[in-house]
């Protein structure tokens, strides 16, 4: 994996590198690998993960097929407009 420092911007460097990890499971796979799985313990673990995976695919192509309304969207809290500048008072 390999990510640029641009204009000896570190902290943005860092910040792609944390993205791409995490896109990659490299997190969840470290977090996992803290203590020892037992083999029947994975072999549950991936089981249950593949069982939420195909019922969220099954999901989203009920939403688009129509059998399922869509969920609705949440709404943003609206930005407060900015303050009106005022003209600079002469010092005096």
């Amino acid at each position: 994996m390999q990510v640029l420092v641009r204009d000896n911007n570190v902290d943005q460097a860092l910040r792609v590198l944390k993205k791409k990890m995490q896109r990659e499971g490299v997190f969840r796979e470290m977090k996992q690998r803290r203590s020892y799985e037992k083999p029947s313990e994975r072999k549950t673990r991936e089981k249950s993960e593949a069982i939420r995976r195909a019922r969220k695919l099954a999901r989203k192509q009920a939403i688009r097929e129509g059998l399922l309304p869509a969920p609705p969207k949440k709404k943003l809290p609206e930005r407060k407009p900015p303050l009106p500048q005022t003209a600079a008072r002469p010092a005096g």
